[in-house]
């Protein structure tokens, strides 16, 4: 929040506010609690989970069978050193060869988002590519976590029918 914004709620009574120099998508971004309801708010980083699943290029593809959950929906994000994404591994793509590096058959640059996506237009693009879950990184490809479609629907629904309610009480 701004420096003002800060100062005028420390007026109204509140014992602990802060002057966040980074905004609010920085705010998102950390994972940080959010609060509202307008429909303003509906941004991808509200329904972001922590990522299941991480490995990296050299870890072996048993070591990311026993860490997914079986399905055909299951992700592991693989990261570098400085969880950076490098690529993507999906339930389904595990080979048989459970030695085999996750280098050699990763998906490598999967499609990530980033928390301030807007939520509706991410769901949408979501279900005409069947795609379940997406990765969230930050700005310099951080794993920020996941995003799973059906959260982000559930949300779109809820605000979608909480702004009717509120536009019909005016």
């Amino acid at each position: 929040m701004s420096p003002r914004a800060a100062w005028r709620l420390e007026e109204l009574g509140f014992e602990r506010a802060y002057d966040f120099v980074g905004g609010k998508t920085a705010w998102i971004e950390r994972g940080l609690p959010t609060e509202g309801t307008g429909p303003f708010l509906l941004v991808a980083g509200q329904v972001l989970r922590p990522a299941t699943a991480t490995c990296r290029p050299e870890t072996r593809a048993g070591q990311v069978r026993a860490e997914l959950e079986p399905g055909p929906d299951s992700i592991c994000a693989v990261t570098n050193d400085h969880a950076i994404v490098v690529g993507r591994v999906r339930w389904k793509d595990l080979p048989e060869d459970e030695d085999v590096r996750v280098g050699e058959f990763m998906q490598v640059g999967p499609a990530t988002v980033r928390p301030r996506e807007e939520l509706r237009d991410l769901v949408e693009r979501m279900r005409a590519a069947g795609v379940k879950a997406i990765l969230v990184t930050s700005e310099k490809g951080r794993l920020l976590g996941v995003v799973n479609r059906d959260d982000g629907e559930h949300l779109v629904k809820e605000r979608e029918g909480h702004s009717r309610t509120a536009e019909s009480v005016t």
